[in-house]
């Protein structure tokens, strides 16, 4: 049997994997881990998935070209050269009709957002279009863009030198297995663990000190904890006196954010928030760790901005255990921004701190004023639409719009491996590979500064093609054959690399990856902070020039991060999206039959108190309602839930329409920075399905 290492893309941790082949077939990944633990080699059902994935029986096997006969859709089987032309020809005719604004990419998480993606921008960005969209507006850059404000780049926690841990929102057991061997490598070494989460997960039972705070509230929690730190000196007075602006403003901002004053309204008992401060201040070295349960809020910004500020009060920033400051490798730039015209407003420009974000990738990073753009025609019309793995249509706030929003575009083409809710709105479908069959650059690794590759290990399947290949063809068709003089992706990956003089052949031979130079702690002492000012923005200039508050500041009422607020009445419990389930990665492979197995079904969690007013059972058929639609599936009764809210599993709507969460979600209200959505927090009510039962 032979034996390949590669790194698995299923989801975005990008675990390194060794792969078993049988005449260059896939018969079983494993994930490997150089961090032993107490759970060394971590389980992950989707690795043992593999096989399934890759040779289903449901995947795109060739390029799909729809006809509506009798007004039923019809899908025609096409050649990659027919699927080619007419794609290449209908986005060169918008653009002399419409102009080059009225194309939209569209890009999902499924397909990683390393090299690929640059491929996409660069095509883009050839063409003349500035809209490059993808969802970061719910995941990840609205994260990214408060920690380049507040100290210029986004870290990474040192989980295995670490004396103290904090998992602000996220669940690192079911989304993230080599962070998690780390979490529990540093605990069995006796570091000490505060996880501050809603919902009573794995992790939190792990737990020295668990914080079950009231959903959206992060940032009222953070000032409490900042005034906490301050009032009782717990700060580090050389790093704040030498590396940080607005300490003082800061000082008087916080004073109003007393624990006693404002823990219960946020689900808290002060001394227990006076704890976790003081535990995290005063223990050296410590980190921090925010996950995506801190996004998908209305006021997200201002609460990643709150929680960053701790680790500048706490001086833990970029030391061996702290929260480490990337190291980039020098890559060449391959995305042509200098072709854009400056007089072509995107879709986002009402956002402008996010679509002008110099550390994004390129182009807008949220949907929202895209579904704006296409339904409301302003600034312009979106006429057609390429959308690569992703599926707006079940993860996006307020499914409705969305799907309005498909229904009106002249043209759409769905680059997948499988027929998704959203690739059915399609006039083309193209079949994608899976990360086992394309080779590309990780770059979550580059993070660390280390260059490792994702090497294919099989054939494609059927007649599908790996994303590059797709993006560099239609290109090609599309009369940019000299901005891709690439034929393989072995020649664009060496072209980007070239400035660090790494090859795809040096990758190759080094299969664990290459270090780039010597890995450096505290290099704001050499170079400052890459902020304005080259210190920790406590106070940010740039958010005050915006109209936002240059110190992060809360209201103590609900009003300002809960969707349909104003109609508590009916609607008296909170609502929160349901956990990453560790089975499936948001709307993906709720097709595989061993995962199905695994978690058959979606069930809503909710107290035991709320259940018994509603004379709800465990396994009764419930229908979950807000002002925007209704859904059902079935309860589960539990108190890992708060009394008043409920936990409503996230991305079935792929499997079942009729379970989709974002039928009942809103898309009105968005965070003022970076338009986001409060798909995490809502008023909703659940009530027993009595024709169900």
């Amino acid at each position: 049997m032979e034996k390949k290492y590669t790194t698995c893309r299923l989801c975005s941790v990008c675990c390194p994997v060794v792969v078993s082949l049988e005449n260059n077939k896939i018969v079983s990944v494993e994930r490997k881990t150089s961090t032993p633990s107490m759970e060394e080699n971590y389980f992950c059902p989707k690795v043992k998935a593999v096989p399934e994935i890759v040779y289903s029986a449901d995947r795109l096997k060739t390029p799909l070209i729809k006809k509506n006969i009798n007004g039923k859709a019809v899908w025609n089987k096409a050649s990659w050269e027919q699927a080619m032309d007419i794609i290449a020809n209908k986005l060169n005719l918008f653009k002399q009709k419409y102009g080059a604004e009225s194309v939209a990419w569209l890009r999902g998480q499924a397909p990683d957002w390393g090299a690929t993606w640059h491929y996409a921008i660069r095509l883009m960005n050839a063409f003349g279009s500035p809209n490059v969209i993808g969802d970061g507006s719910v995941c990840y850059w609205a994260r990214e863009m408060a920690h380049v404000f507040t100290y210029g780049a986004m870290t990474s926690s040192d989980y295995k030198n670490s004396k103290c841990i904090v998992i602000w929102g996220g669940n690192e057991r079911d989304t993230n297995p080599s962070a998690y061997n780390r979490i529990l490598y540093a605990k069995e070494q006796g570091a000490k663990l505060i996880v501050i989460d809603p919902i009573r997960t794995k992790l939190a039972s792990l737990a020295d000190i668990w914080l079950q705070i009231k959903p959206g509230c992060d940032g009222l929690l953070a000032m409490l904890m900042i005034y906490v730190i301050i009032s009782e000196n717990l700060y580090d007075a050389d790093f704040i006196r030498e590396w940080t602006v607005g300490f003082n403003e800061l000082k008087e901002a916080v004073k109003k954010y007393v624990p006693e004053k404002i823990a219960e309204k946020i689900w808290l008992d002060a001394e227990k928030i006076r704890e976790a401060a003081r535990l995290y201040a005063k223990t050296k070295p410590a980190c921090l760790s925010e996950g995506n349960g801190v996004e998908m809020h209305l006021n997200t910004s201002q609460n990643m901005r709150s929680i960053f500020i701790l680790r500048a009060l706490t001086g833990n920033i970029d030391k061996k255990g702290g929260d480490r400051i990337p190291q980039p490798i020098p890559m060449r730039d391959i995305r042509l921004n200098e072709r854009l015209r400056g007089d072509i407003k995107s879709v986002g420009f009402e956002y402008p701190l996010l679509n002008n974000f110099p550390k994004c990738p390129g182009g807008i990073q949220t949907l929202l004023p895209l579904v704006n753009s296409i339904l409301d025609e302003k600034p312009y019309p979106i006429k057609a639409l390429i959308i690569q793995g992703a599926n707006p249509a079940v993860t996006m706030a307020n499914s409705k719009r969305v799907r309005q929003a498909l229904e009106k575009l002249e043209f759409v083409v769905a680059v997948d491996l499988f027929m998704t809710q959203t690739a059915k709105f399609a006039d083309i479908v193209l079949p994608a590979t899976t990360s086992f069959e394309k080779t590309q650059l990780n770059f979550s690794s580059m993070i660390g500064n280390r260059v490792m590759l994702q090497n294919k290990v099989i054939d494609w399947y059927e007649n599908s093609w790996p994303d590059w290949k797709i993006i560099f063809e239609l290109a090609k068709k599309m009369g940019y054959k000299d901005e891709f003089p690439w034929n393989t992706v072995e020649e664009a990956i060496d072209y980007q690399l070239e400035p660090a003089g790494i090859t795809v052949e040096m990758l190759r031979k080094n299969q664990k990856g290459i270090t780039f130079g010597e890995t450096r702690r505290e290099k704001y002492k050499n170079n400052g902070f890459d902020t304005r000012s080259g210190k920790v923005e406590i106070y940010s200039e740039i958010f005050k020039e915006h109209g936002y508050s240059p110190i992060p500041d809360f209201k103590e009422d609900e009003e300002n991060h809960l969707s349909f607020y104003d109609k508590r009445d009916n609607f008296p419990l909170i609502g929160i999206s349901g956990a990453r389930t560790i089975n499936f990665v948001h709307s993906q492979f709720r097709n595989i039959p061993y995962l199905l197995k695994r978690e058959p079904e979606p069930f809503v969690d909710i107290h035991p108190k709320d259940a018994k007013t509603r004379d709800i059972s465990d396994g009764d058929t419930v229908v979950i309602e807000t002002p925007n639609g209704r859904i059902k599936m079935k309860a589960k009764i539990s108190d890992i839930v708060h009394p008043g809210l409920v936990r409503i599993p996230w991305g079935w709507g792929e499997f079942n329409p009729d379970y989709n969460i974002n039928s009942l979600t809103d898309d009105g209200k968005r965070d003022p920075v970076t338009s986001t959505t409060s798909n995490r927090c809502f008023m909703c009510n659940v009530v027993k399905d009595v024709i169900m039962n």
